[in-house]
């Protein structure tokens, strides 16, 4: 994201919890800015969707640098991935994610709400050091976006102090998944199971590095005008 369009993304998000999530705080914000509403829209061709996955997407660079930077700690990967959750949470506004949710929850923005569940799921996996190339690439992610998504609902609706319910409930859904590992693990032990694995989905290979799956490049933008110009 440039400087200007995550200004204009600031001037917008203010106007959120009045507006919701939508092409009306977009055009508040660009005003505060003194930017035209023409160009806001180059900034944000697809209005409150555009702002729901800029702000969103925002948070996974933030989670991103946080991981690359030693945090969460080391130790039990369970322990690493609840704690990456956590963390994720904890750079999200609960009022801007509720709108977010509203607006990507719609039919013509609902495959672009799946897509940021992924690259959040993506975002943990890649800051955990995941090195896996084949089937398992995508069944990690796979089974972290469900889990992310169920934390997100669950979050929204948590009234308890601090939080405290969230945190149980990360860690029982991790559990949940290591339940499975495990019995896929003890599946891949059986005679003949690692032969037909491997002609079954052998030629399944993680996608080359760039954007996530379906994410759509940046284009360069106009700056900003100067004030009073």
């Amino acid at each position: 994201m440039t400087p200007d369009r995550d200004r204009l993304l600031d001037a917008a998000l203010s106007h959120v919890p009045f507006e919701g999530m939508n092409e009306r705080a977009l055009i508040a914000g660009a005003r505060d800015i003194g930017l035209s509403a023409d160009l806001a829209r180059v900034y944000f061709p697809d209005g409150g969707a555009g702002l729901a996955a800029a702000y969103h997407r925002r948070g996974d660079e933030r989670l991103a640098r946080a991981m690359a930077a030693g945090q969460p700690a080391q130790g039990r990967i369970r322990d690493r991935i609840a704690s990456a959750l956590w963390q994720r949470l904890a750079l999200s506004d609960p009022e801007l994610v509720r709108a977010g949710a509203a607006t990507l929850a719609l039919p013509q923005n609902a495959a672009l709400g799946a897509r940021l569940v992924w690259e959040t799921a993506d975002t943990i996996w890649t800051g955990l050091g995941d090195r896996s190339e084949d089937v398992s690439w995508w069944t990690k992610r796979a089974t972290l976006a469900s889990v992310w998504g169920a934390v997100v609902l669950y979050w929204l609706g948590d009234a308890s102090e601090g939080r405290e319910d969230t945190r149980a409930f990360i860690d029982r859904r991790i559990e949940d998944v290591m339940r499975i590992e495990k019995l896929k693990a003890g599946a891949r032990r059986l005679p003949g199971a690692e032969t037909l694995a491997g002609l079954a989905t052998g030629w399944i290979r993680r996608p080359n590095p760039g954007p996530a799956p379906g994410r759509r490049p940046a284009l360069p933008l106009p700056p900003l005008p100067e004030k009073g110009a």
